[in-house]
């Protein structure tokens, strides 16, 4: 069982940055694969970055690329978004999930395939 409690949101104006965390309980925080995603009112969950349970493998659709980096630190059961040039566009809630995974170097990026999700936390950017 693993619970998951993001933080880090707000407002920010368009070009600005915040960094969102995602404090994870559970032993086995370290074997399981995570990611972000995010939903804006009226629209899909999107796949915003994910990462390995290692940390040494990360994946990001287009849309975030170059802009989002997420990183881990299994010694603290924490995983990180990093979030830069932000755009209005990126107004939503965001969630983190976790996944259990076969391997070390797993990464996952469909909501579906996730076990676990956090409450969500609110970015708002403004133009």
């Amino acid at each position: 069982q693993v619970q998951l409690v993001e933080s880090g949101g707000g407002l920010v104006q368009a070009g600005g940055s915040l960094r969102l965390s995602c404090a994870a309980s559970g032993r086995t925080f370290s074997t399981y694969a995570m990611g972000w995603f995010r939903q804006a009112p009226g629209k899909e969950r999107e796949f915003v970055a994910a990462i390995s349970w290692s940390g040494t493998n990360t994946y990001y659709p287009d849309s975030v690329k170059g802009r989002f980096t997420v990183s881990r630190d299994n010694a603290k059961n924490t995983v990180y978004l990093q979030m830069n040039s932000l755009k209005p566009d990126d107004t939503a809630v965001y969630y983190c999930a976790a996944v259990a995974v076969p391997g070390p170097s797993v990464v996952r990026a469909v909501a579906s395939r996730y076990d676990y999700w956090g409450q969500g936390t609110q970015v708002t950017v403004s133009s």
